[in-house]
Protein backbone atom coordinates (compact mmCIF):
# COMPACT_ATOMS: atom_id res chain seq x y z
CA UNK A 1 0.00 0.00 0.00
CA UNK A 2 1.09 3.56 -0.67
CA UNK A 3 -0.45 6.74 0.68
CA UNK A 4 -0.04 10.31 -0.55
CA UNK A 5 -1.55 13.59 0.65
CA UNK A 6 -3.08 15.17 -2.46
CA UNK A 7 -2.61 18.64 -0.98
CA UNK A 8 1.16 18.29 -1.49
CA UNK A 9 0.50 18.06 -5.26
CA UNK A 10 -1.60 21.23 -5.38
CA UNK A 11 0.93 23.58 -6.94
CA UNK A 12 -0.43 26.68 -8.66
CA UNK A 13 1.22 28.95 -11.23
CA UNK A 14 -0.01 32.35 -12.32
CA UNK A 15 0.66 31.75 -16.02
CA UNK A 16 -0.68 28.21 -16.67
CA UNK A 17 -2.12 25.04 -15.17
CA UNK A 18 0.11 22.40 -13.59
CA UNK A 19 -0.02 18.61 -13.63
CA UNK A 20 1.65 16.65 -10.83
CA UNK A 21 1.94 12.85 -11.01
CA UNK A 22 0.93 11.13 -7.75
CA UNK A 23 1.17 7.44 -8.75
CA UNK A 24 2.19 5.72 -11.96
CA UNK A 25 1.85 1.95 -12.22
CA UNK A 26 1.81 -0.09 -15.39
CA UNK A 27 -1.02 1.36 -17.50
CA UNK A 28 -2.66 3.46 -14.74
CA UNK A 29 -1.75 6.98 -13.69
CA UNK A 30 -3.06 9.19 -10.87
CA UNK A 31 -2.30 12.90 -10.89
CA UNK A 32 -3.49 16.31 -9.76
CA UNK A 33 -4.31 19.15 -12.16
CA UNK A 34 -4.16 22.68 -10.72
CA UNK A 35 -5.69 25.74 -12.37
CA UNK A 36 -5.56 29.44 -11.65
CA UNK A 37 -8.68 31.52 -12.26
CA UNK A 38 -9.82 31.10 -15.87
CA UNK A 39 -7.07 28.63 -16.83
CA UNK A 40 -8.10 25.94 -19.29
CA UNK A 41 -6.96 22.44 -20.17
CA UNK A 42 -7.00 22.21 -24.00
CA UNK A 43 -9.46 19.88 -25.71
CA UNK A 44 -7.99 16.41 -26.15
CA UNK A 45 -8.91 12.75 -25.79
CA UNK A 46 -7.42 9.60 -24.25
CA UNK A 47 -7.76 6.82 -26.87
CA UNK A 48 -8.72 3.48 -25.27
CA UNK A 49 -8.67 4.91 -21.73
CA UNK A 50 -11.16 5.87 -19.04
CA UNK A 51 -10.68 8.98 -16.94
CA UNK A 52 -12.12 9.70 -13.47
CA UNK A 53 -11.88 13.29 -12.25
CA UNK A 54 -12.75 14.51 -8.75
CA UNK A 55 -12.92 18.24 -8.08
CA UNK A 56 -10.79 18.75 -4.95
CA UNK A 57 -11.04 22.52 -4.70
CA UNK A 58 -12.91 25.31 -6.45
CA UNK A 59 -15.24 25.06 -9.41
CA UNK A 60 -15.23 25.16 -13.18
CA UNK A 61 -16.62 23.54 -16.29
CA UNK A 62 -16.04 20.07 -17.76
CA UNK A 63 -16.47 20.05 -21.52
CA UNK A 64 -16.99 16.67 -23.22
CA UNK A 65 -17.86 16.42 -26.91
CA UNK A 66 -18.84 20.11 -26.87
CA UNK A 67 -21.23 19.83 -23.90
CA UNK A 68 -20.25 22.10 -20.99
CA UNK A 69 -21.17 20.94 -17.47
CA UNK A 70 -20.55 23.04 -14.33
CA UNK A 71 -18.68 21.21 -11.53
CA UNK A 72 -17.65 22.06 -7.98
CA UNK A 73 -15.62 20.59 -5.11
CA UNK A 74 -16.79 17.07 -4.32
CA UNK A 75 -18.07 16.25 -7.82
CA UNK A 76 -16.81 13.11 -9.61
CA UNK A 77 -16.88 12.87 -13.42
CA UNK A 78 -16.14 9.91 -15.73
CA UNK A 79 -14.90 10.56 -19.27
CA UNK A 80 -14.42 7.82 -21.86
CA UNK A 81 -11.28 7.91 -24.01
CA UNK A 82 -13.05 8.66 -27.28
CA UNK A 83 -14.71 11.83 -25.89
CA UNK A 84 -13.10 15.16 -26.80
CA UNK A 85 -12.49 16.58 -23.31
CA UNK A 86 -11.46 19.93 -21.79
CA UNK A 87 -11.72 21.70 -18.42
CA UNK A 88 -11.94 25.41 -17.61
CA UNK A 89 -11.56 26.82 -14.11
CA UNK A 90 -14.05 29.44 -12.95
CA UNK A 91 -12.90 33.01 -13.60
CA UNK A 92 -12.94 34.03 -9.93
CA UNK A 93 -10.98 31.27 -8.15
CA UNK A 94 -8.39 28.56 -8.59
CA UNK A 95 -9.33 24.88 -8.76
CA UNK A 96 -7.75 21.42 -8.48
CA UNK A 97 -8.77 18.07 -9.92
CA UNK A 98 -7.68 14.63 -8.78
CA UNK A 99 -7.46 12.45 -11.89
CA UNK A 100 -7.19 8.69 -12.34
CA UNK A 101 -6.37 7.60 -15.89
CA UNK A 102 -6.98 3.91 -16.51
CA UNK A 103 -5.21 2.37 -19.52
CA UNK A 104 -2.92 5.34 -20.09
CA UNK A 105 -2.59 5.68 -23.90
CA UNK A 106 1.13 6.60 -23.86
CA UNK A 107 3.92 7.96 -21.68
CA UNK A 108 3.09 11.48 -22.89
CA UNK A 109 -0.07 11.36 -20.73
CA UNK A 110 1.93 10.45 -17.59
CA UNK A 111 4.35 13.37 -17.22
CA UNK A 112 4.48 16.35 -14.91
CA UNK A 113 3.72 19.71 -16.48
Amino acid sequence: MEKQALSTFQEYRADKFTKKIVFKKESHTAFVLNFGPGHQLPTHNHPGATLYLTVLEGSGFMIADGVETPVKAGDLVRVEGHEAFAYRSADDARSSLSVVLIDTPSEEYAKNI
